[in-house]
């Protein structure tokens, strides 16, 4: 039986448990979500996250969201090709990247995103978007530093890579999307995000509506 896998498309904590499912080689049948047709807000998908979030994987009897529980969860139910990694030390540092990604990044990439991606062209509050920016900056400053060359853990992907790449993506979509708006990633950060980019399952996680 293989698990099933709610997303909807562009959510950095929906891409990190795509990329998970990707890297360990498990068996997943995906079901997009519509954040626009409110598909998460319908009962049947209430019934498994009351949260109206993605994502949700239903793996057997199981249900269960939220994306840092869904990695631990598929280590520890699947323990080949490990994303949280083997190393006790290993592993703490990189839950702990990853915790800062959702704690310290997400908060004010959120706010950008709110006053760029999700409004009308031109339409977001310029005070608001440079308040983000300037956190936005501070946060990168401190993930750069991290940065000492490949992946942030060990000599392969972890869900740390997991968890900031998708973070990034969406940083940079802004200047694509809102030009002089956005945020330049530090160099040392835009070579991070070609490694991921350059996996051999990366491609398969792209965001639907990207690709057009």
């Amino acid at each position: 039986m293989s698990i099933t896998f709610y997303y909807g498309s562009g959510s950095p904590f929906a891409w990190k448990v795509w990329l998970a499912l990707e890297h360990k080689e498990l068996p997943y049948d995906t079901k997009l979500l519509s954040f626009q047709a409110g598909d998460l807000k319908k009962p049947e998908y209430l019934a498994m996250n009351p949260r109206a979030q993605v994502p949700v994987i239903v793996d057997g009897d199981l249900q269960l969201f939220e994306a840092s529980a869904i990695v631990e969860y598929l280590d520890d139910r699947y323990p080949g090709r490990p994303v949280i990694g083997r190393d006790p030390m290993q592993r703490a540092i990189g839950r702990r990247i990853a915790a800062e990604v959702d704690a310290y990044l997400f908060q004010p990439s959120r706010r950008l995103f709110a006053q760029t991606l999700f409004v009308p062209p031109g339409t977001g509050n310029p005070e608001e978007i440079a308040a983000a920016r300037g956190e936005i900056d501070k946060e990168l400053a401190r993930f750069d530093a991290y940065t000492t060359g490949g992946y942030l853990v060990g000599d392969g992907p972890t869900v740390a890579d997991y968890a900031l790449y998708p973070m990034l993506a969406l940083i940079r979509r802004v200047e694509v999307r809102a030009p002089g708006q956005g945020v330049t990633l530090p160099p040392k950060l835009e070579a991070f995000s070609r490694t991921i980019e350059a996996l051999p399952h990366f491609a398969k996680t792209i965001p639907p509506h990207w690709k057009n």
